[in-house]
């Protein structure tokens, strides 16, 4: 089952899910490289609710949050790897730098990001609070991070230590 939607035709599946009385939860970020920190937020997030929709940033509006040099995977295979967990139900790009838009189009019951957020600066909070919907914030792990993973990288696999071969 293909589960990466353009906006309006998630809208319309998510309308039908909450037809069912289902509870919709909302995250969304860049998900470059995924990491344990990744699997264990998203299995966290869909414990919220019936239906998790994870909104990936296109590659443009990676570029513009994390600078020049992201996103190491582009948002076609991001989208892909990230449809393929168990937890999450539906995938959209959205190429604004903020899913703002995106939330007040789909109107989730839930709103969830990682402990690295303050409630105050997650976007679409007020919009979500509005229409009788909840925050969530689910605890970072430490550590786990693709900032760190390209850091680990670079430092055990710098230019000097590639042979011929690139490895």
């Amino acid at each position: 089952m293909n589960k990466i939607y353009s906006s309006v035709k998630l809208k319309e599946e998510l309308d039908r899910c909450r037809s069912e009385g289902k509870k919709i939860v909302f995250t969304n970020g860049c998900f470059d490289i995924l990491h344990v920190g990744h699997t264990r937020y998203l299995r966290e997030a869909k414990k919220i609710g019936d239906i998790l929709v994870l909104a990936l940033n296109s590659d443009s509006s990676v570029r513009a949050i994390k600078g020049e040099r992201r996103p190491l995977v582009p948002e076609d295979e991001r989208a892909d790897v990230v449809a393929s967990l168990e937890s999450v139900d539906y995938v959209t790009i959205f190429s604004e730098l903020t899913p703002l838009e995106l939330i007040e189009y789909l109107e989730p019951d839930i709103l969830v990001k990682g402990g690295d957020w303050a409630e105050e600066d997650i976007v679409g909070r007020e919009s979500v609070k509005r229409w009788g919907g909840r925050v969530v914030i689910i605890p970072e792990i430490k550590e786990a991070s693709t900032t760190n993973i390209i850091e680990k990288v670079r430092n055990v696999y710098g230019e000097e230590s590639w042979d011929k071969d690139g490895y």
